[in-house]
């Protein structure tokens, strides 16, 4: 089951917006799509000003089994783009990983 990871850096004096503007999208992606699991992760500490983000998206696997799909993360990145894009101090970053076999 794919599986995204997605980290970028948000500028510390914006980051109460940048969490309600992060808030709404990901709401707006689980009216869409109500089979994501979705997180919002940060790191505790700051840096250089900034705060390290972390978005990480699943599926159910009973409704979902292929994990995430072509469609669902071009709307994640559509959504993610146009909400937190004045928040960003950099570009956001996407990783795909499977779960590996047991």
């Amino acid at each position: 089951m794919r599986e995204l990871f997605i980290y970028y850096r948000v500028r510390s004096d914006q980051a109460v917006a940048a969490l309600a503007a992060a808030r709404t999208f990901q709401a707006r992606l689980g009216e869409v799509f109500p089979e994501l699991r979705m997180r919002l992760l940060r790191r505790p500490e700051a840096t250089d000003g900034c705060q390290t983000w972390m978005e990480t998206y699943a599926t159910d696997p009973m409704n979902a089994p292929q994990g995430i799909t072509p469609t669902h993360e071009a709307a994640i990145e559509s959504l993610a783009h146009a909400a937190l894009l004045p928040y960003l101090a950099g570009p956001r970053h996407t990783e795909a990983f499977i779960a590996c076999a047991s």
